[in-house]
């Protein structure tokens, strides 16, 4: 197997053997170290002598012999555990699946959602510390400490190693969903940074979404957000120049999304709004699954995709709903329109100064005409987000209108 093969095997397999050790040991912190040294042994190993036909119970032995060496305090042994670990009897690894317990352990509700997030991508995605701290921007020792915190207030805060129930089930899955939602959006459009796509969060979050799916597979709501996960990711590829510069959805290649993450994201949408009852991932699958069957922006269904940002606006009232919404009306009603629905916004606090806020209402200000106001605002926007692409993208945007309108230009110079 190559190195990327045991990779994404060593991914899959690491919750499923950490959530093995916490349910017999019930030391979340220490057994997450245990199996960290397990992965790292078979990333020495296994290229060199080859996957063991129990690559599971392999990992799950090393884990627990380290584990126990950290009980113990026998440092001599820890040195001799992964060379002897394809000798010695595979500890005893139930067949259950406990990687859906584990993204509830790590989505604890005493956590915040930065934390949260770190936890997850650690315990249940696998990634490394450092790659944790790089997806992020911020210093490895940092981030370092941030999950060590949250490994604490878990101890702290005396949770066991079960699946909640009843109501508690319902509100803690929401919060696994927007654990998942947030890595995935951070992969899909990273916040900061020189890039546009990071491609391993957004599969990532795919891949552990598709893991609670198949766990829950009635639960509408799972399903709306693996579906709306699956369409978004479809277009990534038509999401930038080759170098690197931001392509907005109205100008891609249709050509080049992903028929087959189409495909199975829209059945996954059919299937998701049979059922009880409408949620957010839902109606946002909704509206992604509406703009994967025109194959023009020109031909996109813009009356159904502004009913269904009604409807989402007043089950989960949020502003990025609402302005995503002026964009719908804007291209029913004429831009005016969105604009005065974008003004709407000017008074909530989390929008002061956002720069979707911003590069909305130029990109409106564009189309009425306002040449002026819309350089103004692609200016402002460019200057508020610490993402490289989108910086780059926004100053294109106003440098164009001064050749599209030149007095935009001799304003500028006054």
């Amino acid at each position: 197997m190559t190195a990327p093969g045991i990779e994404d095997l060593l991914r899959e397999l690491t919750p499923q053997v950490l959530g093995a050790l916490v349910r017999r040991h019930g030391q979340f912190e220490d057994c997450e170290d245990a199996v960290q040294e397990a992965v790292l042994a078979a990333t020495v190993q296994w290229p060199a002598e080859g996957v063991p036909n129990n690559p599971r119970g392999w990992l799950a032995t090393v884990a627990s012999r380290r584990f126990i060496d950290q009980m113990r305090s026998d440092h001599a042994r820890r040195g001799r555990e992964a060379t002897t670990a394809t000798e010695a009897p595979h500890a005893e690894v139930p067949d259950t699946d406990d990687t859906l317990v584990l993204l509830f352990l790590c989505c604890h509700p005493t956590l915040t959602a930065a934390s949260q997030t770190a936890l997850t991508l650690r315990a249940v995605g696998g990634l490394t510390t450092a790659e944790i701290a790089s997806a992020f921007l911020v210093p490895e020792a940092t981030m370092a400490a941030r999950i060590s915190r949250a490994k604490q207030r878990i101890k702290a805060a005396g949770s066991t190693f079960t699946l909640p129930d009843g109501a508690e089930l319902e509100e803690r899955l929401r919060v696994v969903l927007h654990v998942l939602y947030l890595i995935f959006n951070e992969g899909y459009t990273a916040s900061s940074g020189s890039q546009l796509h990071r491609a391993d969060l957004a599969h990532e979050a795919i891949r552990l979404t598709r893991t609670v799916h198949a766990q829950l597979p009635e639960d509408s709501e799972v399903t709306g957000l693996l579906a709306l996960m699956l369409l978004t990711h479809a277009r990534h590829e038509a999401r930038t120049t080759a170098a690197g510069d931001l392509v907005p959805l109205d100008e891609q290649d249709r050509a080049t999304w992903d028929r087959a993450l189409i495909n199975e994201g829209t059945k996954l949408v059919k299937a998701a709004l049979a059922g009880p009852a409408l949620g957010p991932y839902q109606l946002q699958a909704a509206i992604a699954a509406t703009h994967a069957d025109a194959t023009t922006g020109e031909e996109t269904n813009w009356p159904q995709v502004h009913a269904l940002y009604l409807i989402l606006e007043r089950i989960a009232p949020n502003p990025m709903v609402t302005l995503n919404r002026a964009i719908a009306l804007a291209e029913i009603e004429g831009p005016q329109v969105g604009l005065a629905l974008l003004s709407t916004l000017d008074s909530d606090d989390r929008m002061a100064g956002h720069y979707r806020l911003l590069s909305v209402r130029a990109h409106l200000l564009e189309k009425a005409g306002d040449m002026m106001r819309a350089y103004e605002h692609y200016r402002r926007a460019a200057k508020s987000t610490a993402s490289l692409a989108e910086q780059r993208h926004l100053a294109a945007r106003a440098s164009r209108l001064t050749s599209l309108a030149p007095q935009v230009l001799r304003s500028t110079h006054c």
